[in-house]
């Protein structure tokens, strides 16, 4: 791409970013698509709420110059925040905090609280008017799910002759479609909206309730999914959530890019959570990796016996409880170790636990999370199996085959953009992406990797294939680059 001649204002507004708040990618995408845009010169902003479990101290958060408390009024209700920053560690990228203790001091980063709406309202607008206070004219203002799925149209009903925000193109990028943001209907005045009722969907307010997300789609100048086949399975009645006519009409301005990968933190040759390291030219580290890890899960070690790995959310999305309904049978069938490690839903954690006391020699399910163990577990299995009912995008898979740790995975979304079916008669392919999301197509992916495991070339090759791709995030933000150039040129 040929670079804008200045450099383009960014303001990225997001409910997470890591490593300051994560429970999931979306925080992944945050702390390194703007990292990976301020490298690349442009003048990059980033706003999260300032919630209570951030390290104040560790981060050294301080006040902003210039920047007094900011006043908003949402319906009847009046909230003044103030706002902090930080350098985002190893960089000198200023993020910025939104402080209110009376919606952000809370047990959990999201809740099922009654104004959950009003807590990302307020990250909203105090970004909004933020940068109205400093100044900073953003040439592109970048949303990020529900949450924040309202600025596009308050930039254009609230903020059109504004002088530093009126010019301003907005992006939105739909992480998750499931998620939407509905409220009730009567809430509309609380949205700081009020006056423009006529700018909401009206059937559905008729209906009695209010969509984020839908007036996202229907008001960005852009959108954006996390990979190219999510955006198109989302225009389809099967996966398009109820939202799918709105996106069909918006066919033309959805752009799937796929997540990028931090290689800085997800490298088996410089891991420091990975015992041994290794790399393309030198394998050998990683079956020392595979000893370690069944060590510290309490599993025997035997060369030449596959490990089967798993790090995920244990919801229903993630297609857990088809894996559990297939391990049993494929256990004793078939040589082979399955080390998971999650929490979640309830019944899905017992489903892992059960199968650890019937195969105490074969499963290890640690219930919770650890970097370090996800790592480890990257590194020492052989294979990752994913086998997610839907996936925007998915990062496993691309931590996996950074690793050169094989993924199973079913057909969908950003995992069928990333792995490909290996062949082995042209030698090519980097996985085992089964078509149907039932018992029979996950049983055929396992089998059939477990079978050409057995021939040391052919797996190495496989293994090879997928630690050449490069997912990294200075190729995908060059595609984030031309997006924005082409927002600004509308």
């Amino acid at each position: 791409m040929c670079h804008r001649a200045a450099p383009v204002r960014l303001l990225y507004i997001a409910p997470e970013v890591a490593p300051f708040a994560k429970t999931g990618g979306l925080a992944d995408v945050l702390g390194a698509l703007p990292r990976q845009m301020h490298r690349l010169g442009h003048d990059v902003r980033v706003f999260l709420p300032a919630y209570a479990q951030i390290d104040r101290r560790k981060y050294r958060l301080r006040p902003v110059p210039g920047l007094g408390p900011v006043r908003i009024q949402l319906g009847s209700r009046r909230f003044t925040v103030g706002i902090a920053s930080a350098l985002q560690p190893g960089t000198d990228l200023e993020v910025f905090f939104v402080y209110s203790p009376e919606l952000f001091s809370r047990a959990s980063i999201y809740t099922a609280d009654a104004d959950e709406h009003l807590r990302f309202l307020v990250l909203s607008y105090a970004a909004l008017e933020a940068c109205r206070q400093l100044r900073f004219s953003p040439d592109v203002v970048h949303c990020h799910d529900w949450q924040t799925a309202l600025v596009p149209l308050a930039l254009k009903a609230s903020y059109a002759r504004d002088p530093v925000l009126s010019r301003a193109r907005s992006l939105l990028t739909i992480h998750n479609l499931q998620y939407q943001g509905v409220i009730p209907a009567h809430l509309l005045p609380e949205t700081g909206l009020g006056r423009v009722p006529h700018l909401f969907h009206q059937d559905y307010l008729k209906q009695g309730h209010l969509s984020f997300l839908l007036h996202g789609v229907l008001y960005a100048d852009g959108i954006t999914t996390v990979s190219p086949s999510y955006s198109r399975e989302i225009q389809s009645p099967e996966h398009g959530a109820g939202l799918d006519p709105f996106l069909r009409t918006r066919s033309s301005t959805i752009v799937g890019i796929l997540n990028g990968v931090d290689y800085d933190e997800w490298s088996p040759e410089h891991d420091p959570f990975i015992p041994h390291a290794y790399g393309h030219t030198n394998l050998a580290g990683k079956e020392r990796n595979k000893a370690v890890l069944l060590e510290k899960l309490g599993l025997p070690y035997q060369r030449g016996t596959p490990v089967l790995g798993s790090v995920s959310r244990m919801v229903g999305q993630k297609g857990l409880d088809l894996l559990a309904s297939v391990l049993g049978r494929l256990l004793r069938r078939h040589a082979f170790q399955f080390v998971a490690l999650g929490s979640g839903e309830h019944h899905l954690e017992e489903m892992y636990s059960a199968l650890q006391r019937t195969f105490p020699r074969q499963v290890c399910f640690y219930r919770g999370y650890s970097n370090e163990l996800a790592h480890l577990i990257e590194a020492g299995a052989d294979m990752f199996v994913m086998p997610s009912r839907y996936e925007p995008c998915g990062l496993n898979q691309l931590y996996s085959l950074r690793y050169g740790t094989v993924p199973i995975v079913h057909k969908t979304g950003g995992l069928a953009d990333t792995v490909q079916l290996f062949d082995p008669k042209t030698g090519r392919g980097t996985g085992f992406p089964f078509e149907q999301h039932d018992a029979q197509g996950l049983t055929w992916g396992i089998e059939t990797a477990l079978a050409l495991y057995r021939d040391a070339a052919t797996w190495r090759k496989i293994m090879l294939n997928g630690m050449a791709q490069n997912f990294s995030w200075a190729v995908q933000a060059e595609k984030y680059e031309r997006l924005y150039d082409r927002l600004l040129r509308m």
